[in-house]
């Protein structure tokens, strides 16, 4: 199971502050998407230049224009990068493509996805590398949770990411649903000693 540290924030020079004390317990580093927005394809320009060695995934979120929106973010420097499961097949298929020709990753948001089920039958046979599966913290209790999980892992093979409001309480709940890496962003990133928090996290995800 892979740990994946998301940074949400704004300021792209804090995002690499906190970068380079948490990278070495992180499997991947994430450029979240507000980063993105920002600052463009010199936010992941920039954590590729800090973390040569780093698996990076870029949150683009991308709808359109999938094979030029790949190819912009992979020739930045990004190993990963998502597509959302609302789009079109046909741009999650040249998504995938143009990926696959740059030696990059898919990864399948699927938090506009109209049927997490079907979303997920299909994924492969579009190319997709992996599914984004999302617990909205304002919304669904456990319960509703555990069936749209089961909906998502029912349906693929691919390695899930689950991307959640997590808590040192709640860690134990989602590594029991076995998802391929967890995404932690807050509990770390605006933690007020996000190494020791990082730590935490890897060694009870590793163990």
């Amino acid at each position: 199971m892979k740990l994946q540290i998301a940074f949400d924030c704004t300021d792209l020079d804090q995002a690499i502050t906190i970068a380079k004390e948490v990278a070495q317990h992180a499997d991947i580093l994430e450029i979240g998407s507000v980063l993105i927005y920002k600052y463009g394809e010199q936010a992941i320009k920039r954590f590729r230049d800090e973390f040569p060695q780093k698996t990076l995934l870029a949150d683009a979120k991308i709808a359109d224009r999938g094979k030029e929106a790949v190819t912009i973010f992979a020739q930045a420097g990004a190993d990963w990068i998502t597509v959302m499961a609302g789009t079109g097949k046909n741009v999650i298929h040249i998504a995938c493509t143009q990926a696959h020709s740059l030696g990059k990753k898919i990864i399948l948001d699927l938090l506009d996805s109209s049927s997490l089920g079907q979303s997920a039958l299909e994924a492969q046979s579009l190319g997709v590398d992996a599914l984004l599966f999302h617990k909205p913290s304002d919304e669904e209790d456990q319960l509703s949770f555990l069936d749209r999980w089961e909906m998502v892992r029912g349906n693929t093979k691919l390695p899930i990411f689950v991307s959640m409001n997590i808590t040192r309480d709640s860690i134990n709940d989602i590594l029991a649903i076995g998802p391929h890496a967890i995404i932690i962003s807050k509990a770390i990133v605006s933690a007020q000693n996000p190494k020791s928090e990082a730590e935490f996290y890897s060694k009870v995800i590793k163990d």
